[in-house]
């Protein structure tokens, strides 16, 4: 199996993270119409924050967002290519935003997860992050069913 390799997103990667992000969360139909993201969403995102990809051999395998709000980290659109999904891949690209925003002077780090992805929750849970409050879920208009943010957050000691 190729050696993984983390980088930095570049605008020129908004169309694979796109379609690596809507892959990834398929999951989410039971509970949310249509793609997750578009190229031009992505593209905007990373004015604001970076993506860390993942590849093997060429081939982006995973990649998670990440944004700087003053003291405390931020990542989202964890996404792991299905058929790689169980090889350690999440857990290194969350590390590595860790890692980013420690680096840069973060004191904590913090995910938002859906109420209704109920794997989520243990997940973050053993990789040190602890429930601490709610956010109503933004995209209430394509959401089949009702759904909310559980803020999540870790020290980053």
């Amino acid at each position: 199996m190729p050696t993984v390799e983390v980088r930095d997103a570049t605008a020129d990667d908004a169309p694979a993270i796109a379609g690596l992000v809507n892959q990834a969360f398929l999951v989410e139909r039971f509970f949310v119409d249509g793609d997750r993201t578009n190229a031009a969403e992505i593209s905007r995102l990373l004015e604001n924050g970076a993506f860390l990809l993942a590849e093997a051999g060429g081939r982006l395998v995973a990649c998670v967002y990440v944004e700087l709000r003053g003291d405390r980290g931020y990542f989202g659109m964890l996404s792991v290519d299905p058929s790689r999904q169980g090889e350690g891949l999440g857990r290194r690209l969350v590390e590595a935003a860790e890692d980013r925003c420690r680096s840069r002077g973060c004191r904590l780090m913090e995910i938002h997860v859906v109420d209704l992805r109920e794997e989520l929750r243990p997940f973050y849970r053993r990789l040190g992050y602890v429930e601490v409050g709610e956010e109503p879920f933004p995209d209430h208009e394509r959401a089949k069913r009702p759904a909310r943010f559980i803020v999540m957050t870790k020290p980053l000691a």
